[in-house]
């Protein structure tokens, strides 16, 4: 559990935060069978900085690229998540309005719902808004700078988040629904699936080799007895195969391209 300013004190079943605290990210520590990726629980209470993460082409010594997705999993009404810009902008219009404050006003504001996806690539200008639970997977990166924080006293990275960002709009294709089908993203970093029961004949064709698995509702374990994972757990998988569904009602499937 990772506490943030703009975290919850109350955590959705099945998750609860420690008195006192803002719980705002629940990770799980990617195994040494699958550094790549990391997946996350995310609870937001209010906005998150205006940030941005570098690709491996952008990043510099020390720094790791970091594209990441977002599955929305509950959003209190009128919740959003910012996304790229409404129109093309230029560097020094970014500059001027994360310094003035406005760059909220430049962003594209997207309405969300449980069951949206959002794929974000590198270098793309995001905020979340309060008010949402969602899943985040992403590579194994803990790179981020920051435009705009809300006058919050925490570092801003102005000078590296102007190398790296992109000044464009969202692209309407890195906007999905669970209700298109079981594969939710699967870009040049990772694959993300939702599987409801036992995988079908053409998931268990498509996953080979070490996987995360993030039962969402209903439990799965090993078939050899040794772990099992419910609703707030994640289990590490050498393959689809050695996990057993039997108890499985909804869950995510997680692993590097």
């Amino acid at each position: 559990m990772v506490e943030k300013v703009w975290g919850r004190e109350v955590l959705p079943a099945p998750f609860a935060a420690p008195p006192g605290t803002r719980i705002g990210e629940i990770w799980f520590e990617p195994p040494p069978e699958l550094p790549q990726v990391l997946v996350k629980y995310l609870f937001t209470s209010e906005k998150l900085s205006v940030q941005v993460h570098p690709s491996e082409a952008t990043a510099l010594p020390g720094e790791a690229g970091k594209e990441e997705c977002w599955l929305v999993l509950d959003a209190e009404e009128g919740a959003e998540l910012a996304i790229g810009f409404a129109r093309e902008v230029t560097r020094e219009e970014i500059a001027a309005a994360a310094r003035d404050g406005s760059i909220e006003t430049l962003l594209a504001w997207y309405p969300a719902q449980a069951g949206d996806l959002f794929y974000l690539p590198a270098g793309t200008v995001h905020a979340i808004g309060p008010g949402l639970a969602l899943v985040e997977v992403q590579q194994t990166s803990d790179t981020t700078f920051r435009l705009y924080d809300y006058g919050r006293p925490r570092e801003l990275h102005l000078e590296r988040a102007l190398a790296v960002a992109s000044g464009g709009v969202y692209a309407p294709g890195n906007k999905g629904s669970v209700t298109a089908g079981p594969v939710l993203v699967d870009g040049p970093h990772f694959r993300l699936d939702r599987i409801e029961g036992a995988p079908d004949a053409a998931t268990s064709a498509a996953w080979s080799g070490a996987l995360l698995a993030l039962p969402l509702a209903g439990e799965i374990a090993a078939k050899d007895g040794s772990a099992r994972a419910a609703a707030g757990e994640c289990l590490v998988a050498d393959g689809l195969d050695s996990l057993d569904f039997g108890g499985a009602q909804v869950t995510l499937l997680a692993r590097a391209a």
